[in-house]
């Protein structure tokens, strides 16, 4: 379909090299692209959808976008409410979705919807939706705190008309392969976060060694130095799991609660980096002309996006058999 074949590793590779980029909303846009919409389409679809939408996503003629969040469901997936009842050989679908990452220029939408009233687990469908139908409205763009450069929407459904062939592999399996494609985004996230981590602790050591206090360079005093190579130690760890997860998960092992961890951390140690290191810019980190102040808005959505904090805890708690039993 247009695609070269290689193994997941290649796509971390990838990842990590779009860290040089130096605009975090640039590398969400190439992730949505190519690690969130397309993975289910790629894993189930039939030979048909693919050639339909794959294809030319592949190549770069469409944008795709990932339907999923809502305002009242983030992290809570099984809660969405937006509908897709079947009426002879379509699909009409009701209700909106929230958050959507280039939703105002998608062509397409990978969207789970609900397409029955049974559990909340196995109700659920993925189908990809044509963005120019009628019915479709894009409410606006959102203005964000950080990844300005990418396009977020609101998107709401009216009485939009799909046909049923649109839908990705089996009716009601839609959450379970949204949960699957969740392990690869997290993975993807974690990996474009490592490159402009170090890129600002270089930045800032450069700038605290040209920067003169009380006639001394700031970088010489100790509390500098030492917390520079502290967060430089917690990077390489954090690359040290990610690639021991990526190499599980090529093998074909289950490495939710390592994708998880990695996640955790790369949320935790992004805010830890980019706080730190602004500090030491002084007031010059508090403007809009030094890179540590964008990355400090750009990388704060990696504790939200594609599941919290909260959420990558309740997990690992679940693999480690710490939650409270029934």
């Amino acid at each position: 379909y247009g695609g070269m074949g290689l193994d997941f590793s290649y796509n971390i590779a990838v990842a990590e090299e779009l860290g040089n980029i130096r605009s975090g909303g640039v590398t969400l846009a190439v992730g949505v692209q190519a690690g969130m919409a397309t993975p289910a389409l790629t894993r189930f679809g039939s030979h048909e959808l693919k050639k339909e939408f794959l294809v030319p996503t592949i190549a770069g003629d469409f944008v795709a976008c990932l339907g999923i969040s809502e305002s009242g469901a983030g992290s809570d997936v099984a809660n969405i409410k937006t509908t897709a009842v079947r009426k002879g050989d379509e699909y009409v679908i009701n209700g909106g979705k929230m958050w959507i990452t280039s939703g105002s220029q998608a062509d397409w939408m990978c969207l789970l919807a609900n397409t029955s009233e049974g559990p909340p687990h196995r109700n659920k469908s993925l189908i990809c939706l044509p963005m120019n139908l009628p019915g479709i409205h894009v409410a606006k763009k959102i203005d964000k705190l950080g990844m300005r450069s990418s396009d977020t929407a609101q998107i709401f459904f009216e009485d939009v008309r799909v046909p049923c062939k649109n839908l990705i592999g089996e009716e009601g399996k839609g959450f379970t392969y949204q949960m699957l494609q969740f392990q690869e985004e997290r993975l993807w996230g974690v990996a474009t976060v490592l490159t402009p981590m170090e890129t600002i602790i270089g930045e800032t050591a450069e700038y605290t060694r040209q920067r003169k206090v009380f006639g001394q360079p700031v970088l010489h005093n100790q509390t500098v130095h030492f917390r520079l190579a502290e967060l430089a130690t917690e990077v390489e760890l954090l690359r040290s799991l990610l690639h021991r997860a990526v190499a599980l998960y090529v093998e074909g092992n289950d490495v939710t609660k390592f994708a998880s961890m990695a996640k955790l951390k790369a949320g935790r140690l992004t805010r830890e980096v980019t706080d730190s290191c602004l500090q030491f810019w002084g007031g010059m980190g508090f403007t809009s002309e030094v890179l540590v102040s964008r990355f400090y808005r750009d990388l704060r959505l990696m504790s939200i996006g594609g599941g919290t904090d909260e959420i990558m805890l309740s997990i690992i708690c679940k693999y480690m058999d710490l939650l409270p039993r029934k």
